[in-house]
């Protein structure tokens, strides 16, 4: 009896965090974000557009038919794009990052770039890593194993 009681409160339990995601058409989700989908992924379709729980509903999380996801904030500027494994359009990079890949690591790809609160990471295929400021300006190289 124990065991069917606990069972009931982890399926209840389940149940509301699932439903907590808010899941969003998208429709929903602001016009920049929309043409920036239109822009730069359509070749792909969105699977699901939601609100972001993981950053306090203050912006956006889409995952694409093709396995890329990406987050928006709330006003529908693109915060991040992951392509997993692959490489991601680079349209909407920054053209100083775009040129330090192609100088520094001229046969990898961009996969992912995250505009965090105080630099902007990017993933290289073969896993390398780099992190910029804000302004551009290389902070890390793991690779080349700059550091500043």
């Amino acid at each position: 009896m124990k065991m069917k009681i606990f069972l009931a409160i982890v399926l209840l339990g389940l149940t509301i965090s699932v439903s907590a995601q808010k899941k969003i058409e998208v429709s929903e989700l602001p016009k920049p974000a929309q043409e920036f989908l239109k822009k730069h992924f359509s070749n792909t379709s969105v699977e699901s557009a939601k609100k972001d729980a993981e950053h306090g509903e203050k912006g956006f999380e889409v995952k694409l038919k093709d396995g890329t996801e990406v987050e928006f904030w709330k006003d529908g500027s693109y915060r991040e794009v992951d392509g997993g494994d692959k490489p991601i359009p680079t349209a909407f990079i920054p053209d100083n990052i775009k040129a330090y890949v192609a100088k520094n690591h001229p046969n990898e790809k961009i996969t992912h770039i995250d505009y965090g609160h105080k630099d902007l990471d990017v993933d290289l295929t073969n896993d390398i890593d780099l992190e910029f400021t804000k302004e551009g300006k290389i902070l890390k190289d793991k690779k080349n194993d700059v550091k500043k």
